[in-house]
């Protein structure tokens, strides 16, 4: 199984905040659990914490989890996988320190699954 990292604006401007330790440390982390997932899935999910959406996804499970990186410091990702192509893709999305964490979850929770989670919303119209 191939493990793909893709990281977003958001994590690189996250990243590039933290001291030299707290990069080391995260991205030590996030390489640990990449190594690890083809061969002990469950062990990296146990890592993982699920945190609740402000609404239901009409059923579907989100793949948004956090990573405890230190007692202060977590990373916002999703682990997507993909059966058929063999592969996961690991999408990086904040690093945050613990008491951004619930904050930054429920932006990036509303940027992805935004039609879910309001579902009434009408596309604005371009005339």
């Amino acid at each position: 199984m191939d493990v793909l990292i893709e990281s977003t604006r958001g994590f690189e401007k996250d990243i590039a905040k933290l001291s030299e330790d707290e990069k080391a440390a995260a991205i030590k982390k996030i390489n640990d659990c990449a190594s690890l997932f083809p061969t002990k899935k469950a062990d990296v999910y146990r890592k993982l914490r699920r945190l609740r959406l402000p609404s239901n996804l009409n059923g579907y499970e989100s793949s948004l989890y956090t990573l405890r990186v230190s007692r202060t410091l977590r990373v916002i990702w999703t682990v997507d996988e993909d059966p058929i192509f063999g592969q996961v893709i690991f999408t990086l999305f904040r690093a945050v320190k613990h008491d951004d964490l619930d904050r930054a979850y429920q932006g990036v929770a509303e940027s992805l699954y935004q039609d879910m989670l309001h579902p009434n919303l009408e596309a604005a119209q371009i005339s």
